[in-house]
């Protein structure tokens, strides 16, 4: 779930304007399982994506989870520089807690993890040094879809726990019919994600290092704003295709947003 979870959070902004609110639903099997709603400030030097993901119905009763997670940073022509990465919330029925600074060498300087990381292989610190984080490196896609019109990026991520590689590749143009959604003309792109280090201890290391794949549709629904995601699909061992489709965007302004009260 990984990609998803990624691929959900992210806006991008053309021209200096409003934050934008996108709210999106993820199905699998034919339910509603997870609703995400992104609170996005993309355009100008500094760029701000904070995002809270909540499960939903039955597999919320069973499985309850309920996570605000953050990214600050600058712009450096299409590269983000964070700054700092948050998350905060229940995943599970364990606290989930990740307080992780930049040092100006884009060093991440872990300051608190909960639960602690015990049960993972340690990411070395050689490998640490140059990466973003998970949200920054959506921000990055989008900043380059924006100006490029193509998906064609990469980035070196961690989150705290886990390091692993993105690459991003262009798979061609169409239209997408509404099904929920968002409908109309889109940029497909081919997301690629591999497992560096920061494995589970009981986890077989091939099936770790097993690049994790997703398709990323990227439309423009609001006129004079930049793209963003509207549609993401990957399929799962468990689930089958498990897809995420943008139900509304907005101005921030316009009305409250869960993220905004979590803050």
């Amino acid at each position: 779930m990984l990609p998803l979870a990624l691929a959900l959070a992210l806006l991008p902004a053309a021209a200096r304007a409003e934050p934008l609110v996108a709210r999106y639903e993820v199905n699998a099997a034919g339910l509603t399982v997870m609703k995400v709603e992104a609170l996005l400030d993309l355009d100008g030097p500094n760029y701000l994506v904070r995002t809270r993901t909540q499960m939903n119905g039955m597999v919320g009763f069973f499985t309850r989870g309920d996570q605000v997670t953050s990214a600050e940073g600058a712009w450096r022509g299409t590269e983000p520089v964070p700054v700092r990465y948050r998350v905060n919330g229940t995943w599970r029925g364990d606290q989930r807690v990740v307080v992780m600074d930049y040092t100006p060498a884009g060093m991440p300087v872990l300051r608190a993890i909960e639960p602690p990381n015990t049960e993972r292989e340690p990411v070395p610190a050689a490998l640490q040094a140059g990466t973003i984080d998970a949200l920054s490196a959506l921000a990055k896609l989008t900043r380059v879809v924006t100006q490029t019109r193509r998906c064609d990026t990469n980035a070196r991520v961690f989150d705290g726990r886990r390091r692993a590689d993105y690459t991003v590749q262009t798979a061609g143009q169409g239209v997408l019919p509404a099904e929920g959604g968002f409908g109309g003309p889109a940029i497909k792109c081919v997301f690629e994600g591999r497992l560096v280090a920061g494995r589970l201890d009981d986890q077989d290391a091939g099936e770790a290092r097993r690049p994790q794949t997703a398709d990323i549709w990227l439309g423009q629904p609001l006129p004079g704003r930049g793209p963003l995601p509207v549609r993401i699909e990957l399929t799962t061992r468990w689930f089958g295709t498990v897809r995420a489709v943008l139900v509304s965007v907005e101005p921030a302004g316009s009305a409250p947003t869960m993220a905004q009260q979590r803050r």
